[in-house]
């Protein structure tokens, strides 16, 4: 009896675990049932040959701001899914500040869920947050499903979500790993930034050093060795604290890092003017020598992943300078073209560009494995989160016909090569009627 399928796709470019090769994809019931050669017979009501364009896994965004409840008018779910799916980004976890309230205990992650429900266009899980005088309610929020816990040791820039002080520190991160949790790191130390002296970009850059990241990464490792707790560093912007991530790494503390499209893909050298202000971001944008050392640092393994950190606002929090914006670049649909044009540049095959972008985040958030969720791989069993993805075509950013709720991004006029055709959640296209469903760790 001929086994029937839901859906087949058909790609000359698919990127499997171990490589680009030829390959039908067959789908039933929203997980991946079959790989087989390209043109086997295999039967389905629906199919699609891709030809030459390239068959992706969905990407896995494990760091975006979504800002609803609370400060919808920066960004929200419908949105910022909208804008995921666009780029390819099937799977995003929502970071906990800069929505009202933060979510740093399980009512304020109901609230959440509750202004999510019904309302996302791809998969969405949820980090909760460690502020000080919250290390009763970390349990309970791990609990109930959140994929870990972030924190700052510097001002997160919103009053709501306090830094926690090195004692705190070690309390928190104690914690978490009494239940094996994760911790994850804005890592800058508040002694080593200052205010910027003028609003140009030089100033500004110089008001946050490369000293500020490394000096904080090595206390995150100090504490993470001495509780045992597993610590991540986001957005890591200085290639100057790659070197105690390795050794640390060497030695078996458990600490990984990742790094973003922008700190990749864009130069301190590139910021035209002061008023450009979608640059900036913190940690900031830095010269062309340590972006290179970045891509070192991604090539060698020390850096796992590559995550958009999608941290929007409205226009008028961009309006000034350097000293007086708001700090965050919005790039969620613009990601998997910016990193895949640098890579190429660089001599990287697609095959790496879903490690880092897909592969690596699920296997952070642990959606990698034996759940009920399985992501980022074209692999039997996991979910059919599918990108097609023209990788030779290429296209100038217009900012206002992105999806993202504020049209402000420092891609805006830019050449980018790589373009999304279509992107499948489950098996179902994704388009106007949002199928998203809600995460738990």
């Amino acid at each position: 009896m001929t086994e029937t399928y839901d859906l087949v796709i058909r790609s000359r470019r698919a990127v499997l675990p171990y490589g680009e090769k030829p390959a039908a994809v067959a789908v039933r019931n929203g997980r991946i049932a079959a790989i087989e050669e390209a043109d086997a017979p295999l039967a389905a009501p629906a199919e699609v040959d891709l030809g030459d364009i390239a068959l992706l896994p969905g990407l896995v965004d494990t760091h975006v701001h979504i800002n609803e409840p609370g400060r919808t008018e920066w960004e929200g779910f419908a949105t910022a899914t909208r804008a995921a799916a666009a780029g390819g980004v099937t799977t995003v976890v929502d970071m906990p500040l800069n929505s009202l309230p933060p979510t740093v205990d399980v009512e304020s992650l109901a609230v959440k869920q509750a202004a999510a429900r019904g309302a996302v266009h791809v998969d969405v899980g949820f980090w909760g947050g460690a502020i000080p005088g919250n290390v009763a309610d970390l349990r309970p929020l791990h609990e109930a499903g959140v994929f870990g816990f972030k924190c700052f040791i510097s001002d997160s820039g919103v009053p709501e979500f306090p830094p926690l002080s090195p004692e705190r520190q070690y309390e928190a991160f104690r914690e978490i790993a009494s239940f094996d949790g994760l911790i994850i790191v804005h890592a800058e130390d508040p002694a080593a930034l200052s205010e910027p002296a003028a609003g140009d970009y030089a100033s500004f850059l110089a008001s946050r050093p490369p000293s500020a990241e490394r000096r904080a990464v090595e206390q995150v490792i100090r504490v993470a060795e001495q509780t045992g707790v597993r610590a991540h560093i986001v957005h890591l912007a200085a290639a100057d604290a790659l070197e105690p991530l390795a050794k640390a790494r060497s030695r078996g503390v458990r600490v990984t890092a990742e790094t973003c499209p922008h700190y990749l893909t864009l130069t301190a050298e590139d910021v035209p003017g002061p008023d450009a202000t979608a640059f900036k971001c913190c940690p900031p944008i830095r010269d062309a020598g340590n972006r290179e050392e970045l891509w070192n640092g991604l090539a060698d393994g020390v850096i796992s992943c590559v995550v958009t950190d999608h941290s929007p606002c409205t226009p008028d929090l961009k309006r000034g300078d350097f000293a007086t914006a708001w700090g965050g670049v919005s790039s969620l649909q613009l990601g998997l073209s910016a990193v895949w044009t640098a890579a190429r540049a660089r001599g990287h095959g697609l095959s790496s560009v879903v490690r880092w972008m897909a592969e690596g985040p699920a296997a952070l958030v642990g959606l990698n494995g034996d759940g009920a969720r399985r992501k980022g791989r074209i692999a039997l069993g996991y979910d059919a989160d599918l990108v097609a993805f023209a990788a030779d075509a290429s296209h100038v950013v217009d900012a206002a016909a992105l999806h993202h709720r504020n049209p402000v991004t420092p891609y805006a006029g830019r050449s980018l090569r790589g373009v999304v055709q279509a992107t499948w959640l489950r098996g179902e296209i994704v388009d106007d009627t949002p199928r998203g469903a809600l995460l738990n760790r």
